[in-house]
């Protein structure tokens, strides 16, 4: 029985598509099985990124201990290999007080890199580099960086789609920075668990008419919170050329208020590329992890 697994994990994740359902499974597992909660989500680390990363409220915390979430500025840069070594000292911090870490988000890789023998290329980060190549992203366009790193790694180019902007421009870092292709870190990739742990999957069987229904709501909602009030904020500090404004819901409003579209545009675009991670986010979920996936109804 999946109870029994649970109460015999190391770890925990819950992981599944935007608006599938996380924070409301989290908060109950982690009451029925004594857990505290990681943030599993690439953007929820940023300050000031809360309304369109849907990030967890005081309320909705419910007295549970909430690790990894807005410790750093939207100008900072924020890597898979750092998530990886945070995450890895907080789960024995957790252990180390009789509890049980549970990671939850829909940042596929960051779970996997934690869970598993992943080892990454020293990272190198240069912000001047990296800074130009967003200003050059919002110049030309995703299509055009990704071309640029088709001709420099045509075998990673192949793997990230091309609005995958923050893939494609760390792909190209790491070459203009350490001479390494993505492709080769890739084969750093292990597949050895470093804990006994359990994956929960939400969303696999959810109807895809309901899972859009739910992400089209939850950016109606959003809106009603005060989104566009969230993201002018930082527009009007000038905040641009950098990895947490990529993120969806932020990119596009930035359009609008660069006068680049309508909002009603900025909003079908902010929806539609929220169904499309949804999608990517199942795809990859299926192929590259063993989960376990929660039936409705069913109870853990």
């Amino acid at each position: 029985m999946i109870q029994d697994k649970i109460r015999q994990a190391e770890v925990i994740a819950i992981v599944g598509p935007t608006a599938s359902g996380k924070t409301a499974l989290s908060i109950k597992l982690a009451k029925k099985y004594n857990g505290e909660i990681i943030n599993g989500d690439s953007m929820q680390v940023y300050r000031g990124l809360d309304i369109g990363t849907a990030k967890i409220t005081e309320e909705e915390m419910e007295g549970v201990p909430h690790h990894l979430l807005s410790f750093k500025e939207p100008t900072e840069a924020f890597s898979v290999a750092d998530y990886q070594r945070m995450v890895r000292t907080k789960i024995a911090e957790i252990r180390a007080r009789k509890k049980l870490p549970i990671i939850v988000g829909g940042s596929g890789l960051y779970v996997q890199a934690v869970l598993y023998d992943f080892q990454f290329t020293e990272e190198q980060v240069d912000e001047v580099a990296r800074k130009a190549y967003y200003e050059e992203l919002e110049k030309l366009g995703p299509e055009a960086m990704h071309a640029k790193l088709e001709k420099l790694d045509p075998q990673t180019a192949e793997s990230i789609h091309p609005n995958n902007t923050r893939r494609v421009i760390r792909a190209l870092e790491m070459i203009e920075l350490s001479g390494v292709s993505k492709a080769s870190e890739a084969h750093n990739r292990g597949e050895i668990p470093l804990y006994n742990h359990v994956v929960l999957g939400l969303g696999q069987n959810m109807s895809r008419e309901e899972l859009y229904d739910r992400i089209n709501h939850r950016v109606d909602v959003m809106m009603d919170n005060g989104l566009l009030e969230e993201v002018k904020g930082l527009w009007q500090q000038n905040i641009r050329g950098v990895q947490s404004i990529q993120a969806i819901g932020y990119k596009e409003l930035y359009d609008y208020l660069d006068g680049k579209c309508s909002l009603d545009e900025a909003l079908e675009s902010l929806k539609q590329n929220s169904r499309r991670y949804a999608k990517r986010q199942l795809t990859y979920f299926r192929n590259k992890m063993d989960i376990y996936f929660i039936s409705n109804g069913e109870q853990i």
